[in-house]
């Protein structure tokens, strides 16, 4: 309780930042336009700071997927954008208290009243570039909602492998993660998506982790679209940090439990072959590839559910080695060190930040200062690491510059 009132007091103090900037620009206004920016203003704020509240007091809990979805996604908007613009006028404020204890201390009879038609117009630009500021982020986040957090991109890799048997050359492999179901709000949209993963015909392909974002339900009706899934080799899945349910409130272990099992058996049902510590051996004209899939296993405070050991037996005499493993952290943190076998891992996680920049050879996003390796192909001597930019999106419900992924890699001799 005490966290949630903080917060509101953060955001409370946004709002009246934000408030000044709008006041000022509407001074000169007749007075009831004043009136109605000024309610409408506060309207949109109020019902950021009780749907904020509602929801962290229980209300996630009676909200659909699809209204959660656009209750946190009006708050963030709201805050983000607010935020932004606010940042400009605190700024301004640091600098006006520095001025003002440097004229305490300083000999210099010079004060800066703020009474001067030079600090008026001075005032008038700091209100209209905090609006911008404000505004600009905002419309690119609700249009990051409404348009791109459904357009899926295409991601066509070629990965050069060394020692590549010529059995598997050309083999296409169709890469999704992050489907995080309980965010959809868009039902035709996500079969769309799953309609251009079949039409690319790959031969397998993997799921890496992050089917729902807390409970199992939340993947119900997107059952009969997922399991049309299906490739001539299989389809292969494993779990990632949220589908273990440890981000809510269970009215006991066992109710954890089942949950999870409910998960597992939604695999199941869609047809996809859950890999949970475990290997399977694919054989091609003679030649052995393994698949291995470990359950979650991130630094940085993430769930260590996974065993790299045990999924690893019986697969050293395979000709190739493909892992999935849900967080990047654990390429560097273990398989590399561990394993200079495993060619190729396959992981998701970081949705590439949702929000950045991809133009060109320019990439950006602020998740990069988290992890090393957030998005496309990396490599290390004889070892490449694939992370995927994630099919849905968590949080914040839309994308912004970070597309959301289908990821078709093609195996070719290096």
């Amino acid at each position: 309780m005490m966290n949630i009132l903080i917060i509101a007091a953060i955001f409370i103090l946004l709002d009246w930042y934000a408030f000044q900037a709008t006041r000022l620009l509407v001074t000169d206004f007749s007075s009831n336009t004043r009136l109605t920016i000024y309610s409408v203003y506060w309207a949109i704020s109020l019902v950021a700071l009780i749907g904020f509240i509602f929801y962290n007091l229980g209300g996630k809990n009676v909200l659909s997927d699809g209204q959660r979805t656009f209750l946190f996604g009006w708050i963030f908007v709201n805050y983000a954008s607010k935020f932004f613009g606010s940042v400009v006028l605190i700024i301004d404020d640091v600098v006006r208290l520095g001025q003002w204890a440097y004229a305490q201390f300083s000999t210099n009879d010079v004060v800066d009243n703020g009474n001067t038609s030079e600090n008026i117009s001075r005032s008038e630009f700091l209100a209209t570039a905090s609006v911008v500021a404000t505004v600009v982020p905002a419309l690119g986040l609700s249009y990051g909602i409404a348009s791109v957090a459904h357009d899926y991109r295409v991601h066509r890799v070629r990965v050069p492998m060394k020692g590549l048997p010529s059995a598997f050359e050309g083999l296409r492999i169709a890469q999704l993660s992050d489907i995080h179901s309980g965010s959809f709000f868009n039902r035709k949209a996500v079969q769309h998506g799953i309609e251009i993963v079949l039409s690319e015909k790959p031969d397998l392909i993997f799921f890496t982790g992050d089917l729902v974002n807390n409970k199992a339900t939340e993947v119900e009706d997107y059952l009969p679209i997922f399991s049309k899934l299906s490739a001539p080799l299989g389809v292969f899945s494993i779990l990632g940090n949220h589908d273990y349910g440890d981000y809510t409130s269970w009215p006991s272990r066992q109710v954890k439990q089942v949950n999870l099992a409910n998960l597992k058996e939604a695999h199941r049902l869609m047809g996809w072959k859950l890999m949970l510590d475990q290997n399977k051996i694919l054989e091609i004209d003679n030649h052995r590839l393994a698949i291995l899939g470990v359950e979650n296993w991130g630094t940085g405070g993430f769930a260590q559910y996974g065993n790299l050991e045990k999924a690893y037996r019986g697969v050293d005499d395979a000709d190739t080695r493909i892992l999935l493993s849900h967080d990047p952290s654990h390429w560097d943190a273990q398989v590399r060190p561990n394993h200079s076998d495993i060619e190729l891992t396959l992981s998701g996680h970081t949705h590439g930040g949702q929000v950045g920049i991809e133009w060109g050879n320019l990439r950006w996003s602020f998740v990069q200062y988290r992890y090393k390796q957030w998005a496309g192909l990396y490599q290390e001597n004889n070892q490449q690491l694939y992370v995927n930019r994630g099919f849905g999106y968590i949080g914040y419900p839309g994308r912004l510059g970070i597309r959301p992924e289908i990821a078709i890699l093609e195996l070719t001799s290096a």
